[in-house]
């Protein structure tokens, strides 16, 4: 139950709301997750079943399984990542049970029992947090989807309320605005935007959260960071951390 309610407080266009607020951590939707849970039907739901929602959603170091700090594995970064990397076509249902099938648990906290298990991963994970989360494209419509709530919010067209809604229902209440500003902003979010990296002549720059991964392995009986016995796992992290440092610097061919 704490897993599947873990991300109910997600607002409409998910971590776009971390930029609206100029929020560095990505973690808004963690910020009002006990408002979030505590005003809704939930705890009467659960309660019905013979459940105390406190005692299940309000204290998450109860659960190891599901959040622990990076760069280690939790139920979290490997939901979204094989979740997200599946849907993509990335990999293949196939790759996601062998990683199951070396995935251990000790003291309530997942490893893995091998070093190529763990350099997969660790590849899937880059692939989804810095081709994807940083691809310039998805830089582009993070940063007007941005402005655009954040320009709404502050004309009054849509409010904190209007965010629970879902991804539809926000576009839907934005589109059928008659501010011009709003609209000229939606305009320029749409699938035939042509964008490139380019570090020298940018229109927009942004940094992500950082998101670095380098998960224990059991070797010899001991658990030891991937990054210690694979030159592999080292050398993509350092590009990645880089990478996050750096941020994205994207250039407008045309929108």
């Amino acid at each position: 139950m704490a897993g599947l309610l873990h991300d109910v407080s997600h607002t409409a266009f998910s971590h776009v709301i971390d930029f609206v607020f100029e929020n560095i951590e990505e973690n808004y939707h963690e910020k009002i997750y006990h408002q979030i849970v505590t005003e809704s039907e939930i705890p009467l739901i659960l309660k019905k079943y013979g459940y105390d929602y406190k005692e299940i959603l309000l204290d998450d170091s109860k659960w190891p399984l599901l959040e622990q700090p990076a760069p280690e594995l939790c139920a979290d970064r490997v939901d979204y990542t094989l979740r997200d990397m599946y849907h993509y076509g990335n990999i293949t249902m196939e790759e996601i049970q062998s990683f199951f099938e070396n995935l251990i648990i000790i003291d309530g906290k997942m490893y893995l029992k091998n070093i190529e298990t763990a350099e997969w991963f660790v590849k899937t994970y880059y692939k989804e947090v810095i081709d994807y989360f940083m691809d310039p494209l998805n830089i582009y419509g993070y940063d007007f989807l941005a402005k655009t709530l954040k320009l709404a919010l502050e004309k009054n067209i849509i409010n904190l309320n209007t965010l629970l809604g879902t991804d539809k229902e926000v576009m839907l209440l934005l589109r059928s605005s008659d501010d011009k500003d709003i609209q000229s902003l939606i305009k320029r979010i749409h699938r035939r935007v042509q964008v490139k990296e380019d570090n020298n002549e940018y229109d927009i720059h942004r940094k992500n959260k950082v998101r670095l991964i380098d998960p224990s392995v059991l070797y010899e009986n001991k658990l030891i960071r991937a990054s210690k016995l694979s030159e592999y796992v080292r050398s993509i992290g350092e590009d990645a951390k880089k990478k996050f440092k750096d941020g994205m610097y994207v250039k407008i061919i045309s929108n």
